[in-house]
């Protein structure tokens, strides 16, 4: 009688020993993905954090191979994406989309540039390097820094597309390129005179070191991003694996929360309604 009870007792045991470690393991939330999409995330993941324990942490970015495959063998739990998923061909693979947010794409100038508003054939004077100080353009006498991103970048892509003069504009070559979003936000932070291609959530997240200028009368609001009126805009997506955690849920759910909801927009960008 003795024994069976103490064997009973060993197996209760190494069972809630077993459950503490499991549930030990979904204390931390590993997301990587795209650097455009992760200053957002990680604004919500440290609110999350805060309320919920469960410690969320951010790398520093896989292409959508790279992001795709971790997912997979479990080296993460969440991958960020952006404009372009082709959400078919991820739900075949048997992984979840979550469309979180619309950001807008936008033109953003260092704290010392006076203009406040381009046009279309302004920006693509100032890309071709037709445009080289700011006062040709209403603004104080001031070089003009031109930063770009990588043709194969998400950003890049959305100007193209969106800009009609600038879709088929070759750049001058030894134009600056910035490979990562968060290199561009802090290269346009700290150069006199930049111009560069960046998010809503960079320039809201900057302190005031990084401006937004309109485009042809339209800021990147949310009022003017629904009705169409500013145009350049790319989504972010949250995708999970056939098996998230609870841990895993739960955050998807706080992302998709109204307080959710309140931090996207905090952080320039418009919460899903999907």
């Amino acid at each position: 009688m003795f024994k069976g009870f103490w064997s009973l007792k060993a197996l209760v045991i190494g069972v809630a020993l077993g459950a503490a470690g499991s549930a030990s393991a979904q204390q931390t939330i590993s997301i990587d993905g795209s650097t455009g999409t992760a200053p957002l995330v990680e604004a919500l993941g440290k609110a999350f954090s805060a309320k919920r324990g469960i410690t969320v942490q951010v790398g520093k970015g896989l292409g959508t191979k790279a992001r795709f495959e971790a997912l997979s063998a479990g080296r993460i739990d969440i991958a960020m994406a952006s404009h372009g998923l082709n959400v078919g061909d991820i739900t075949k693979r048997g992984m979840t989309v979550h469309r979180i947010a619309m950001a807008p794409v936008l033109f953003g100038v260092h704290e010392a540039v006076t203009v406040k508003g381009l046009t279309d054939e302004q920006i693509c004077s100032i890309y071709e390097g037709k445009v080289r100080n700011w006062k040709e353009v209403g603004g104080s006498d001031l070089a003009i820094v031109v930063l770009v991103r990588p043709e194969s970048e998400v950003d890049m892509e959305v100007v193209r597309d969106g800009i009609a003069c600038f879709k088929n504009l070759k750049i001058p070559e030894g134009t600056q390129s910035l490979a990562r979003a968060g290199d561009m936000a802090r290269a346009l932070a700290e150069t006199q005179g930049a111009i560069g291609m960046t998010s809503a959530t960079f320039v809201a997240q900057s302190k005031g070191k990084i401006k937004a200028v309109s485009l042809n009368g339209a800021s990147a609001d949310e009022a003017s991003v629904l009705s169409g009126k500013y145009r350049l805009t790319r989504d972010a997506f949250l995708v999970v694996g056939k098996s998230p955690t609870e841990s895993v849920n739960a955050f998807i759910a706080f992302v998709k929360s109204q307080e959710g909801a309140a931090i996207i927009k905090q952080n320039g960008a418009i919460a899903s309604k999907n």
